[in-house]
């Protein structure tokens, strides 16, 4: 079956740019790039992916799509536009020159204000996506999740998904009110929904496949098979799983579905949403 894995980021790591990966994850304090990454997408059967922002600048943007230029494994880009921006329209404009520029991501998941995703300025840049057909990647954590439905539905045209089931605390194994509040996300069928990020929500160093089978069933249960795309999070994952055990995670997950409800999630999804 053909896998592609929709959402994975690549660095060359510099300790100030990304002091977000701190000692306790010394593993990935180094350079990732392709020709790292495609030993373990041919591992596994994945043909493609999509190279996720991990930093805040268009050099980062620019970077994730001259990458894609020299490696064709590389399907689409998400990058990063200042949404803020007063000439958000015309940096939009900018990258529209990039074929492989599917859309947009901010690290939302760091801003201190629960409400960020509300701001005028932000709502703004959000508006002038359309334009270009681009999506929004939203990444945030469970107490970001009122502010996202009310952004959600203010944009009932506008192409979403959720990272990483929005992040729940699988370690603590707390479930409410994470799951009401997806259900909600859910019923607006312009949002879609990455099973991703799961391990490293869990313990690192002694998950099991049974921490995540609530969580996963959940989102199945109210994104269905037709709005829940793959991505592996790599090379984040590698401080609790490898690529390979990523993959059986989902495997696992998912053999209940029918056969065409699982290339819905391994491929068709994703490229569908990206237009790849």
């Amino acid at each position: 079956m053909k896998r592609i894995d929709a959402h994975q980021h690549f660095w060359t790591y510099q300790p100030v740019k990304d002091a977000w990966i701190t000692d306790d994850m010394a593993f990935i304090q180094r350079d990732f790039l392709p020709n790292d990454l495609k030993p373990a997408l041919e591992a596994v059967g994945v043909s493609g992916c999509v190279a996720v922002q991990a930093d805040q600048s268009e050099a980062e943007s620019v970077f994730l799509l001259e990458l894609a230029a020299q490696h064709s494994f590389i399907e689409g880009v998400v990058g990063w536009v200042d949404l803020q921006a007063a000439d958000v329209a015309e940096r939009l404009a900018h990258f529209s020159r990039y074929s492989k520029l599917k859309g947009v991501r901010h690290i939302v998941q760091g801003e201190e204000d629960p409400r960020f995703l509300l701001r005028p300025a932000f709502l703004r840049g959000i508006e002038a996506l359309a334009k270009h057909g681009y999506t929004y990647d939203i990444l945030v954590k469970p107490h970001q999740l009122d502010a996202t439905l009310e952004l959600i539905r203010a944009f009932p045209d506008q192409p979403f998904v959720i990272d990483h089931l929005a992040k729940p605390y699988i370690k603590a194994g707390v479930r409410q009110p994470w799951a009401e509040q997806l259900a909600a996300i859910a019923n607006h069928g312009n949002v879609y929904c990455k099973l991703s990020g799961m391990v490293t929500e869990a313990d690192w160093n002694g998950w099991e496949a049974g921490d995540f089978q609530y969580y996963i069933q959940h989102m199945l249960d109210v994104f269905g098979p037709r709005r829940v795309m793959f991505g592996s999070d790599w090379p984040v994952c590698l401080v609790a799983a490898d690529y390979t055990q990523v993959i059986e995670l989902v495997n696992q997950a998912i053999a209940h579905l029918a056969g065409d409800e699982q290339e819905l999630i391994w491929h068709k999804n994703a490229t569908d949403f990206y237009k790849l």
